[in-house]
């Protein structure tokens, strides 16, 4: 289905046309018209489908059948969003979307001073893009009211709920008319989402443009068994060995991102840091020259899990598998986006596979294995059939005996090192 036949707005489809826009996605196929009638919606789809479109274009296309005066601090439309990057993605995205209407789109989000976003909000606002918090901000300091919201919008509504968010969320909404249009879309389904969808939605539609938790056909998973300690060495080895041009590496925690960066320096590859100590002006940066071709290897933890869209980015490493299971299918979805190919790349110690096994098993299969000569230690699995099978009564001498104890020993002290 093509854009061109949903009859929109002069203004919003030669904004399309500019962008290179013709052919729907599936979520956007489906979320579109609905949503333009004013339906609530509960919509779920992977990422990297195109969700801003499905819920931005509907939401413009009403402002543009109902115009009103541009009005100070007084929004028709609130989309609330987890991160800082994912906020101000949205607004570069719906700014292309809007750029032949007289609409004014804005960012709210901590890490800048709220003075300077004060100003714009009392120049005038129709569309604001904000984190939870920084929108409170606003609200308690009277520099927004939102009595005169008519379209809220929940983007990445599950992970909102992992960072702890809903409670500001409910507080907003509150805040809000009771009669308004709600678009809920998340990247994942969990009880939690449905949870609020039934809070916070009239009548609402459900929508799911694949199955849930799913990742996109187009991205290869591939895992490498390798030792904690040795994953920095496998990692610039694997660069130069494949050529990788532009990397995006996850890491579980800021220190992890800092030692990683650290080595890759002292081989002469260059990369840049995004994780929560870094100011929001440097993680920018760092964004925009990987963007830009400046550097190599692009270093994250979770927070820049959603909003990066990178164009041509082929390689996505998990340098330690995320926490919760779901966190992968966002971490990857940075690559395969808009129909590419794209890798998903982990590194996976012994402690780490008992995590492997419930990514597989969310994403319904087996991730192909790559063992690289010296670099992979033997499974934990394997390990203890190795002590059950030779630790049989009947089966065992003194000499054998001993030699399942020192196998139980290594194992015990080995994960117990790794552990600290």
């Amino acid at each position: 289905m093509i854009f061109s036949s949903l009859d929109l707005a002069p203004e919003i489809q030669r904004a399309l046309d500019a962008c290179g826009y013709n052919e729907m996605t599936a979520i956007q196929e489906l979320a579109i018209i609905p949503a333009r009638r004013g339906k609530d919606l509960l919509a779920t789809a992977q990422t990297g489908t195109g969700k801003t479109a499905a819920f931005a274009l509907p939401v413009l296309q009403q402002i543009h059948n109902n115009p009103k005066p541009t009005l100070p601090g007084s929004p028709r439309a609130l989309i609330l969003t987890p991160t800082r990057e994912l906020a101000e993605q949205l607004t570069e995205t719906i700014k292309r979307y809007a750029q032949f209407m007289p609409v004014t789109v804005t960012a709210l989000f901590g890490g800048l001073k709220i003075s300077a976003q004060e100003k714009k909000l009392r120049a005038g606002i129709d569309i604001i893009v904000a984190t939870p918090g920084r929108m409170l901000e606003h609200v308690v300091q009277n520099n927004v009211n939102l009595g005169s919201v008519e379209f809220v919008v929940l983007d990445e509504a599950d992970r909102m709920l992992d960072m702890g968010f809903i409670t500001d969320v409910l507080t907003l909404l509150k805040k809000t008319p009771a009669k308004r249009q709600t678009l809920l879309f998340s990247a994942t389904i969990s009880q939690l989402v449905k949870d609020l969808a039934k809070k916070i939605l009239t009548n609402h539609e459900v929508i799911s443009a694949a199955r849930q938790n799913a990742t996109a056909d187009n991205v290869e998973h591939v895992v490498y068994p390798v030792e904690e300690r040795r994953k920095i060495e496998l990692f610039v080895e694997l660069i130069e060995q494949h050529n990788w041009f532009k990397v995006l590496v996850f890491t579980s925690t800021k220190a992890q991102a800092d030692e990683l960066m650290n080595n890759l320096k002292q081989v002469g590859i260059k990369a840049g840091l995004c994780h929560g100590d870094k100011s929001q002006g440097s993680r920018r940066r760092a964004i925009a020259d990987f963007k830009a071709d400046k550097i190599q290897v692009l270093i994250a933890t979770e927070v820049a899990a959603r909003g990066l869209d990178i164009q041509g980015l082929e390689h996505v490493v998990n340098f330690n598998l995320p926490y919760l299971a779901e966190d992968y299918v966002h971490r990857i979805g940075r690559t395969g986006r808009a129909g590419s190919k794209g890798q998903a790349i982990s590194f996976v110690s012994r402690e780490e596979e008992r995590t492997l096994k419930n990514i597989e098993k969310l994403i319904g299969d087996r991730i192909k294995r790559i063992k690289v000569p010296g670099y992979a230690e033997g499974s934990r699995e394997t390990l203890l059939n190795a002590v059950s099978k030779n630790n049989r009564p009947a089966r065992t001498n003194k000499a054998s005996k001993t030699k399942i104890d020192d196998i139980r020993k290594s194992f015990v002290k080995t994960s117990r090192k790794k552990k600290r």
